[in-house]
């Protein structure tokens, strides 16, 4: 399996609002879809959510059952990660007396108020994923845009 890295690439920067109601990763993809991004990743991300559903750093490719559903008004401390077809991203939240949980976010992300996202894009990249034997999970593999590969 490819250690993958390459660089260094142009950098095409976009902002993106969503309001109340909306679900974030569902709104990540659609905009990465309707920009053909191909090495897309969140730059920063902050706002607040009604609910979330987050997977445990615990987690294992044999035991991925470590998740928990989370209904209340939070605070979105940090959103970061790949946006490619399967995403990566780790979100933190705070609850109301300042208190952090966080991990991998699996979806459920419902925005309260706002979320103001930066997506980054190397434009001279392309992300895909390729199953890593040694995780057990498919992994980023970063290659030159020139190069023709399809997903896994």
């Amino acid at each position: 399996f490819p250690l993958s890295q390459d660089g260094p690439s142009s950098l095409s920067v976009y902002a993106l609002r969503l309001g109340p109601g909306e679900e974030i990763v569902t709104s990540l993809f659609k905009f990465v879809q309707e920009k053909n991004l191909r090495a897309p990743f969140v730059i920063t991300c902050v706002g607040s959510v009604t609910k979330a559903t987050l997977r445990l750093a615990n987690a294992e490719a044999q035991n991925t059952n470590e998740i928990i559903h989370l209904k209340e008004r939070l605070e979105i401390v940090s959103l970061v990660g790949t946006l490619n077809e399967e995403a990566h991203l780790h979100i933190s939240l705070s609850d109301k007396d300042g208190k952090t949980i966080g991990g991998h976010a699996m979806g459920d992300l419902e925005v309260f108020t706002t979320a103001e996202i930066v997506i980054g894009e190397l434009s001279d990249l392309q992300f895909t994923r390729e199953m890593d034997e040694r995780t057990g999970f498919p992994e980023l593999v970063i290659r030159p845009r020139s190069e023709n590969t399809t997903s896994a």
